[in-house]
């Protein structure tokens, strides 16, 4: 496992405020690559503004959207187990390379419904929290984006029109998916994914329609492929342990409430946030475009089980065990 080592300055700074957190009002900040329309970015605030009033105003979180402190989701592990943020709402792909059990979420087709990633959620759980605790962190909770689909500037419903076709991905699962589908894939955190756009150095992006909407993706692109539910990855709020253990018990009481409404909230509001999206994309001229048929979803299907065999070779019998327990909910 993955272990975060505090430096001396950091770590007698992270004391200072353990000494200091029981004063009456306390700000915490909480740092999220995406813009704050986007669905994580809603939640974010709707997290704070539940934390201001489970404690009177005594915790304040300020979200700071777009990337503002300067980090990716990708620097957000270290960034929150060091003590340069407080909290932060990361995309639980961008974490692969710290270890494989992030990047479960994300496995190509493996989930279907938002029920079934509900479940595969509950399967890896304790597992991500696992990680955490071991880095001085706390998973307060995890929400869902929308299914993923590719944005592109022509309809990529089949591996023929897929073929070198320069394709961003969120993370390793993708890239291993979509090259072996016959695209150019590169994995590419979201703040570099407009520049990208606009330099011609990407063709399409793999993401949900909403965070598309949400970017404004209609004034590049003009089609949004669904590609069979290809995933519904999740973020994960996690916290500094430290500074949560700094607060009073009333604080970290209505923080974890706050963490737990702010969970069923998200999860619930998937399904109105799509069709909403869509109609989004009708206002804007964007074609929603279908698979193409069988084959291409036979084809996609191997891509996915390509990913699920070299994660699993990765994630070993944690991973295994992850998957064991899904699949044994979801045939119930």
């Amino acid at each position: 496992m993955y272990k975060t080592i505090l430096t001396g300055v950091v770590a007698a700074a992270m004391s200072s405020f353990a000494l200091t957190a029981h004063a009456a009002d306390v700000t915490l900040n909480l740092s999220n690559e995406y813009s704050a329309n986007s669905v994580h970015g809603q939640g974010d605030q709707y997290f704070a503004d539940l934390v201001a009033e489970k404690t009177d105003g005594s915790v304040e979180i300020v979200v700071h959207y777009g990337g503002a402190l300067g980090y990716k989701s990708a620097d957000h592990f270290d960034a929150v187990g060091v003590g340069a943020l407080e909290i932060a709402d990361t995309y639980g792909g961008a974490l692969g390379g710290i270890d494989p059990i992030f990047l479960v979420s994300s496995l190509p087709f493996l989930t279907t419904t938002l029920d079934e990633a509900e479940l595969l959620y509950g399967a890896s759980e304790p597992a991500l929290k696992e990680v955490f605790e071991e880095n001085g962190q706390i998973l307060l909770y995890a929400s869902p984006w929308p299914p993923s689909g590719l944005w592109g500037k022509a309809p990529l419903n089949t591996v023929e029109a897929l073929s070198g076709v320069k394709i961003r991905t969120y993370d390793k699962n993708g890239t291993t998916a979509f090259n072996s589908l016959g695209a150019a894939a590169v994995r590419l955190s979201w703040a570099d994914v407009v520049p990208s756009i606009s330099t011609g150095a990407i063709d399409a992006v793999l993401t949900s329609a909403e965070l598309g909407a949400a970017t404004s993706f209609w004034d590049y692109f003009d089609h949004y492929s669904e590609i069979y539910q290809y995933s519904i990855p999740v973020n994960l709020v996690h916290m500094s342990k430290t500074v949560f253990d700094g607060l009073t018990e009333e604080q970290q009481a209505a923080i974890l409430e706050a963490a737990a409404e702010t969970r069923d909230r998200n999860w619930a509001a998937i399904p109105q946030m799509v069709e909403q999206t869509y109609a989004d994309l009708d206002e804007h001229g964007v074609t929603i475009v279908q698979p193409s048929g069988p084959e291409f979803q036979a084809q996609l299907q191997d891509a996915g089980k390509l990913a699920l065999d070299e994660w699993l070779e990765s994630a070993g019998e944690t991973g295994q065990a992850i998957i064991d327990d899904y699949m044994s909910k979801v045939s119930q």
